[in-house]
């Protein structure tokens, strides 16, 4: 398992913590960490970090951007785990333009088919596509 898949799952884990429990970034990272430090890699660690921050500081506008593209869903009808894989996944697109789309739905229906439900990958693709698309995220074109 890479570093940023590692980063990925642990940064779920806190969000789902955050949203059950109302804690902030900081609390919730420390607490996590301090739990989990054995599995922590430093790289995962620190796209963890600057994930949960980044979602945190931007989750009012990253919840109007999933809400516009989930059609017939509200925010608040889905699971807590789809939620928060959309919120990150929907982070990384607008935030981070180092890494690929593909690699970023790719990670984000991985993370859904292992913490989600059996329905999870299909709907988090579906809707972080349209997601891709309104933000101008394109796959580079293959040499």
């Amino acid at each position: 398992m890479g570093a940023r898949h590692s980063g990925r799952e642990a940064a779920l884990q806190m969000l789902f913590q955050m949203e059950a429990s109302g804690t902030s970034a900081d609390d919730t990272e420390r607490l996590y960490w301090r739990s989990f430090v054995a599995e922590a890699d430093p790289e995962g660690r620190t796209y963890a970090g600057e994930a949960v921050r980044g979602v945190e500081t931007a989750r009012d506008d990253l919840d109007r951007i999933i809400t516009e593209a989930s059609t017939h869903w509200r925010l608040e009808r889905m699971g807590r785990v789809d939620r928060n894989v959309l919120r990150l996944g929907t982070w990384e697109l607008a935030h981070r333009v180092d890494v690929p789309r593909a690699v970023i739905l790719d990670e984000a229906v991985e993370l859904a088919k292992s913490f989600g439900t059996d329905d999870s990958s299909a709907f988090v693709n579906g809707v972080l596509n349209r997601i891709a698309d309104t933000l101008g995220r394109r796959d580079e074109p293959k040499a």
